[in-house]
């Protein structure tokens, strides 16, 4: 069975990252075809890269990376839940990301978006990002407006309709997921 990672994007104090993930994971947690779990950078305190050497490299000296690279490892697929932060993803994000890069590689990704115009200009920021550390990224996209999934652009109230584009997007990371799982292991 697939493994796939929701990850809170966000680190921020007052984020609605973390409620939007949640929902992201309830939705998931209906189906019986992967294993979902939550997975907050915040929980990393992941600090500005500080390893000395390039991540590609895979001789991670910190043990803040070490216990990073131990959790994405055990994913075989991700869904990252990001806000769009002036036409991007957050630092934090992007950070955490760069910390590691064997660990992303051959893996698939879902991505929920976030923010006055859906977040999408950070979905595709991120899937730039994503390519570079080889994650294949799935076509579905989910986004939720602050304008309309959110009252007062703090309480994440989303559409009944958005559970389908969930749904969508799960069923093409979990077969790419288990795709490129079956690749791996070879």
């Amino acid at each position: 069975m697939v493994r796939i990672g929701i990850i809170i994007g966000s680190t921020r104090p007052g984020r609605v990252g973390e409620s939007v993930a949640r929902w992201v994971s309830e939705v998931a947690g209906r189906r019986s075809d992967a294993e979902f779990e939550l997975v907050d950078i915040k929980e990393y305190e992941l600090p500005l890269l500080d390893e000395p050497v390039p991540p590609a490299m895979g001789q991670y000296s910190k043990e803040h990376t070490k216990k990073w690279a131990a959790k994405i490892t055990s994913f075989d697929a991700f869904i990252f839940v990001t806000p769009e932060y002036n036409h991007s993803v957050p630092g934090s994000l992007k950070n955490a990301i760069d910390f590691i890069y064997a660990e992303w590689n051959n893996k698939v990704a879902g991505i929920v978006s976030y923010g006055s115009a859906g977040g999408v200009r950070a979905a595709e920021h991120l899937r730039q990002i994503l390519g570079e550390v080889q994650i294949a990224d799935v076509r579905a996209n989910v986004t939720f407006s602050l304008f309309t999934d959110f009252e007062n652009f703090s309480v994440f109230k989303p559409a009944k309709n958005h559970e389908k584009t969930v749904d969508t997007m799960i069923n093409q990371i979990v077969f790419w997921g288990t795709e490129l799982k079956n690749i791996r292991s070879k």
